[in-house]
Protein backbone atom coordinates (compact mmCIF):
# COMPACT_ATOMS: atom_id res chain seq x y z
CA UNK A 1 0.00 0.00 0.00
CA UNK A 2 3.12 2.36 0.84
CA UNK A 3 3.76 1.87 -2.79
CA UNK A 4 0.85 2.84 -4.51
CA UNK A 5 0.52 5.71 -2.13
CA UNK A 6 4.02 6.80 -3.43
CA UNK A 7 2.70 5.83 -6.65
CA UNK A 8 -0.07 8.82 -6.05
CA UNK A 9 1.58 11.02 -4.51
CA UNK A 10 4.61 11.38 -7.53
CA UNK A 11 1.53 11.71 -9.70
CA UNK A 12 0.14 14.62 -7.70
CA UNK A 13 3.40 15.95 -7.59
CA UNK A 14 4.03 15.92 -11.05
CA UNK A 15 0.32 17.96 -11.20
CA UNK A 16 1.55 20.18 -9.14
CA UNK A 17 4.78 20.94 -11.33
CA UNK A 18 3.03 21.34 -14.46
CA UNK A 19 0.44 24.12 -12.86
CA UNK A 20 3.62 25.81 -11.68
CA UNK A 21 5.09 26.02 -14.84
CA UNK A 22 1.89 26.80 -16.37
CA UNK A 23 1.64 30.03 -14.36
CA UNK A 24 4.62 31.41 -16.07
CA UNK A 25 2.96 31.27 -19.23
CA UNK A 26 0.55 33.76 -18.02
CA UNK A 27 3.88 36.04 -17.26
CA UNK A 28 4.32 35.73 -21.05
CA UNK A 29 0.86 36.62 -22.32
CA UNK A 30 1.12 39.90 -20.19
CA UNK A 31 4.68 40.84 -21.33
CA UNK A 32 3.83 39.90 -25.16
CA UNK A 33 0.25 41.29 -25.27
CA UNK A 34 1.87 44.96 -23.39
CA UNK A 35 4.65 44.60 -25.82
CA UNK A 36 2.83 44.03 -29.22
CA UNK A 37 0.03 46.47 -27.62
CA UNK A 38 2.38 49.59 -27.09
CA UNK A 39 4.34 49.02 -30.43
CA UNK A 40 1.05 48.93 -32.28
CA UNK A 41 -0.84 52.00 -31.17
CA UNK A 42 2.72 53.90 -29.68
CA UNK A 43 5.20 53.29 -32.60
CA UNK A 44 3.09 52.04 -35.27
CA UNK A 45 5.04 48.82 -35.53
CA UNK A 46 3.10 45.84 -34.70
CA UNK A 47 4.41 42.57 -34.53
CA UNK A 48 4.14 39.59 -36.92
CA UNK A 49 5.28 37.26 -33.96
CA UNK A 50 3.16 38.61 -30.89
CA UNK A 51 -0.61 36.53 -31.91
CA UNK A 52 0.82 33.31 -32.21
CA UNK A 53 3.05 33.46 -29.20
CA UNK A 54 -0.14 34.57 -27.48
CA UNK A 55 -1.98 31.70 -28.73
CA UNK A 56 0.41 29.35 -28.28
CA UNK A 57 1.45 30.66 -24.39
CA UNK A 58 -2.36 30.75 -23.39
CA UNK A 59 -2.85 26.87 -24.50
CA UNK A 60 0.15 25.56 -23.15
CA UNK A 61 -0.95 27.77 -20.03
CA UNK A 62 -4.40 25.76 -20.25
CA UNK A 63 -2.59 22.47 -21.20
CA UNK A 64 -0.31 22.32 -17.92
CA UNK A 65 -3.07 23.40 -15.77
CA UNK A 66 -5.42 20.62 -16.48
CA UNK A 67 -3.99 17.99 -14.49
CA UNK A 68 -3.86 20.35 -11.38
CA UNK A 69 -7.86 21.47 -12.23
CA UNK A 70 -8.55 17.29 -12.05
CA UNK A 71 -6.45 17.15 -8.85
CA UNK A 72 -7.96 19.77 -7.01
CA UNK A 73 -11.46 18.44 -8.07
CA UNK A 74 -12.41 22.22 -9.72
CA UNK A 75 -13.29 20.97 -13.10
CA UNK A 76 -16.79 21.11 -14.13
CA UNK A 77 -19.46 19.25 -13.43
CA UNK A 78 -23.17 19.34 -13.22
CA UNK A 79 -24.51 19.32 -9.71
CA UNK A 80 -27.79 18.45 -9.90
CA UNK A 81 -27.74 15.12 -7.96
CA UNK A 82 -23.52 14.79 -7.19
CA UNK A 83 -23.89 17.44 -4.25
CA UNK A 84 -26.55 15.55 -2.50
CA UNK A 85 -24.97 12.06 -2.77
CA UNK A 86 -23.15 10.37 0.24
CA UNK A 87 -19.74 10.46 -0.17
CA UNK A 88 -19.75 7.07 -1.34
CA UNK A 89 -21.98 7.29 -3.64
CA UNK A 90 -20.24 10.62 -4.86
CA UNK A 91 -17.53 7.89 -5.69
CA UNK A 92 -19.87 5.57 -7.12
CA UNK A 93 -20.43 8.41 -9.74
CA UNK A 94 -16.60 8.83 -10.13
CA UNK A 95 -16.08 5.32 -11.07
CA UNK A 96 -18.93 5.35 -13.46
CA UNK A 97 -18.38 8.62 -14.97
CA UNK A 98 -14.91 7.60 -15.40
CA UNK A 99 -15.03 4.60 -17.16
CA UNK A 100 -17.61 5.46 -19.08
CA UNK A 101 -16.65 8.89 -20.48
CA UNK A 102 -13.42 10.04 -18.85
CA UNK A 103 -10.99 7.40 -19.94
CA UNK A 104 -12.31 6.41 -23.28
CA UNK A 105 -12.47 10.26 -24.07
CA UNK A 106 -8.76 11.10 -22.57
CA UNK A 107 -7.57 7.45 -24.13
CA UNK A 108 -8.87 9.10 -27.68
CA UNK A 109 -7.94 12.27 -27.29
CA UNK A 110 -3.87 11.07 -26.12
CA UNK A 111 -3.71 8.48 -29.28
CA UNK A 112 -4.51 11.33 -31.71
CA UNK A 113 -2.61 14.01 -30.13
CA UNK A 114 0.35 11.85 -29.82
CA UNK A 115 0.06 10.93 -33.81
CA UNK A 116 -0.33 14.54 -34.40
CA UNK A 117 2.09 15.40 -32.50
CA UNK A 118 4.87 12.80 -34.38
CA UNK A 119 3.70 13.86 -37.55
CA UNK A 120 4.59 17.36 -36.79
CA UNK A 121 7.97 16.74 -35.61
CA UNK A 122 8.39 14.18 -38.76
CA UNK A 123 7.39 16.92 -41.41
CA UNK A 124 8.19 19.81 -39.41
CA UNK A 125 5.07 21.15 -39.54
CA UNK A 126 4.43 25.02 -39.05
CA UNK A 127 1.57 26.68 -37.83
CA UNK A 128 0.05 29.17 -40.72
CA UNK A 129 -2.20 31.80 -38.76
CA UNK A 130 0.27 34.64 -39.45
CA UNK A 131 3.49 35.26 -41.59
CA UNK A 132 5.40 34.00 -38.96
CA UNK A 133 5.24 30.31 -39.09
CA UNK A 134 6.55 28.83 -35.64
CA UNK A 135 7.03 24.93 -35.61
CA UNK A 136 3.93 23.48 -34.82
CA UNK A 137 5.47 20.31 -33.13
CA UNK A 138 6.63 21.80 -30.20
CA UNK A 139 3.21 23.18 -29.08
CA UNK A 140 1.64 19.54 -29.90
CA UNK A 141 3.94 17.69 -27.57
CA UNK A 142 2.82 19.84 -24.93
CA UNK A 143 -0.73 18.90 -25.49
CA UNK A 144 -0.13 15.17 -25.54
CA UNK A 145 2.02 15.74 -22.66
CA UNK A 146 -0.77 17.65 -21.10
CA UNK A 147 -3.35 14.82 -21.94
CA UNK A 148 -0.93 12.68 -20.73
CA UNK A 149 -0.59 14.24 -17.00
CA UNK A 150 -4.31 14.39 -16.80
CA UNK A 151 -5.02 10.74 -17.66
CA UNK A 152 -2.20 10.04 -15.11
CA UNK A 153 -4.62 12.44 -12.67
CA UNK A 154 -7.48 10.61 -13.52
CA UNK A 155 -6.16 7.60 -12.71
CA UNK A 156 -5.03 8.50 -9.57
CA UNK A 157 -8.35 9.61 -8.25
CA UNK A 158 -10.09 6.51 -10.00
CA UNK A 159 -7.39 4.48 -7.64
CA UNK A 160 -8.62 6.93 -4.58
CA UNK A 161 -12.38 6.49 -5.33
CA UNK A 162 -12.27 2.67 -5.76
CA UNK A 163 -10.16 2.13 -2.70
CA UNK A 164 -13.09 4.64 -0.91
CA UNK A 165 -15.72 2.62 -2.08
CA UNK A 166 -14.09 -0.76 -1.37
CA UNK A 167 -12.75 0.16 1.96
CA UNK A 168 -14.98 2.86 2.98
CA UNK A 169 -11.88 5.04 4.16
CA UNK A 170 -9.69 7.47 2.40
CA UNK A 171 -6.65 6.37 0.75
CA UNK A 172 -4.50 9.27 1.71
CA UNK A 173 -5.89 12.65 2.65
CA UNK A 174 -6.14 14.51 -0.90
CA UNK A 175 -9.68 13.19 -1.50
CA UNK A 176 -12.22 12.14 1.13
Amino acid sequence: MLILKKILNTIDSLSKLAASLAKWFAWLLIMVGAYDTIARHFFNAPTIWAYDTLCLAGGTMYVLGWAYDYLCDCHTRVDILYQKLSPKKQAWMNIISSLFLFFPIIIALLNVSINWSIKAWRIKEKMISTFWYPPAAPYRTIFAFGLLLLLFQGMASFIRDLYFVIRGEPLDSTKS
